[in-house]
């Protein structure tokens, strides 16, 4: 499960500034905070580099006449904090606990929470076959700071029921 930070998306933009990749030299306050706030929990062994590099390759390229790199990271450290998903899930009895779930619960938890429905739930599928949540998509504003509803929802890959692993 990633339960990293929401990726920057305005109007479903993606990777919009080649011209302008991601350079950790721009933010060497923030990665402490990067390393605990926002690991990459799909590969352990990776220290969220290459993944941070593609958040802002891929989402933050296109907020940049907004935040440049180092406000863009900062403002998803910030919403980090603010919507907190994995509390929100744990609020309502939703538990990383290889337990299955129901897709319409997992939602209405987020949509209650947050006021805003998610713009997908991802997942993907374990050795046994389950459908396992992977990911949950948040839409936000340009400034990176507001919810939004989604201006676009995504198929989500996920059956009715769905695992919540262990992490």
């Amino acid at each position: 499960m990633d339960f990293g930070l929401p990726p920057i998306m305005a109007r479903g933009l993606n990777f919009c500034n080649r011209k302008n990749p991601y350079d950790q030299s721009k933010i060497p306050d923030l990665v402490s905070s990067m390393e605990k706030g926002w690991p990459i929990l799909a590969y352990p062994k990776n220290n969220g580099t290459k993944f941070w590099a593609h958040e802002w390759n891929k989402h933050g390229t296109c907020s940049e006449s907004v935040l440049d790199q180092h406000a863009y990271f900062q403002a998803s450290l910030n919403l980090k904090k603010k919507v907190n998903l994995l509390q929100n899930l744990k609020n309502v009895g939703i538990n990383p606990d290889g337990k299955l779930y129901t897709m319409a619960s997992i939602t209405k938890a987020i949509t209650d929470a947050l006021g805003f429905a998610p713009a997908v739930i991802r997942c993907n599928t374990d050795p046994s076959g389950h459908s396992q949540l992977h990911k949950i998509y948040i839409c936000l504003d340009s400034s990176g700071s507001n919810l939004i509803t989604c201006p676009l929802f995504l198929k989500s890959g996920c059956r009715s029921e769905i695992e919540f692993h262990p992490f």
